[in-house]
């Protein structure tokens, strides 16, 4: 419920010190919903190397106490 929602919106507002450097340069995280966390990525090349690496980038955001509440990412091409 609420706990849930307001931890996976620490996940989105926590997103670029959790993953500083070129990740966080390219990809940003803008939603969480449903145990979904909605990353937008700047391009196709950097969406297909995140999704490759989509475990290391979970097992990271549940390394926070509040990450666990994150299953599943959703990667789509950011608008920028």
């Amino acid at each position: 419920g609420l706990t849930d929602n307001y931890s996976g919106w620490m996940v989105v507002t926590q997103w670029p010190q959790m993953f500083a450097g070129a990740i966080a340069h390219r990809a940003h995280a803008f939603k969480y919903e449903s145990g979904t966390l909605y990353v937008a990525v700047e391009d196709a090349g950097w969406r297909q190397n995140l999704s490759m690496e989509s475990e290391a980038i979970l097992q990271k955001i549940h390394s926070y106490p509040f990450g666990r509440v994150v299953k599943h990412l959703r990667l789509v091409r950011s608008e920028k």
